[in-house]
């Protein structure tokens, strides 16, 4: 008899989840009616477009290349601070990544050795959110900028910029040599008058 009542709760279970989609509900602003052509399949793309702003770097960085640790966040958040890893450490050894090109990483080491250990790693950390793969993405965004930034030639200054930006550092000292003049002025008329005996 319970063998009966198995069968049974199967073949309704079966015949209820079949038709659950006919009846199930939809919104207007489901993925189907705003993009009714697509498959909506997410998939992750084999080859990754080169950006015409960059071509040395395409922005791919290969997640399996870089070490990422998850710590405890600081600053507010209540007691989900003290509960759950958000903050992340993002590093890789700057001198064997194969994925950048050698000068790129020659200027990484140079421009940026504040943040490079004695190891070689470029540290990268990311608290922005309460959440850890928000901290993950906002790190590799911002490691994909940097490398981007320094990926990109040089910019070629003109001579009359060059001119300008002389006058504008000479006339800085100038005002700035008045202002401490002035200033050392201000502090002897303060002091008390000294006799000689």
């Amino acid at each position: 008899m319970n063998v009966i009542k198995l069968d049974c709760m199967r073949y309704l279970c079966r015949q209820i989840s079949a038709s659950s989609s006919l009846f199930s509900y939809k919104s207007a602003i489901s993925l189907e009616n705003i993009y009714p052509s697509s498959s909506l399949k997410l998939t992750t793309p084999t080859e990754v477009p080169v950006d015409p702003n960059c071509p040395n770097f395409s922005g791919f960085i290969p997640i399996d290349k870089l070490q990422v640790t998850y710590s405890r966040s600081t600053g507010p958040g209540g007691q989900n601070v003290n509960k759950v890893n958000t903050k992340v450490d993002l590093r890789f050894h700057v001198a064997s990544a194969e994925w950048i090109s050698q000068d790129i990483k020659q200027r990484i080491l140079d421009e940026h050795s504040a943040k490079i250990t004695k190891e070689g790693f470029l540290v990268i950390r990311s608290d922005k959110t309460r959440f850890q793969q928000l901290n993950l993405a906002d790190a590799l965004e911002r490691l994909r900028t940097l490398i981007r930034a320094i990926a990109e030639p040089p910019k070629e200054v003109s001579p009359e910029t060059e001119e300008k930006l002389r006058k504008r550092r000479e006339k800085n000292a100038r005002l700035r040599l008045v202002e401490k003049r002035e200033r050392s002025s201000t502090k002897q008329q303060r002091q008390a008058p000294t006799i000689d005996f």
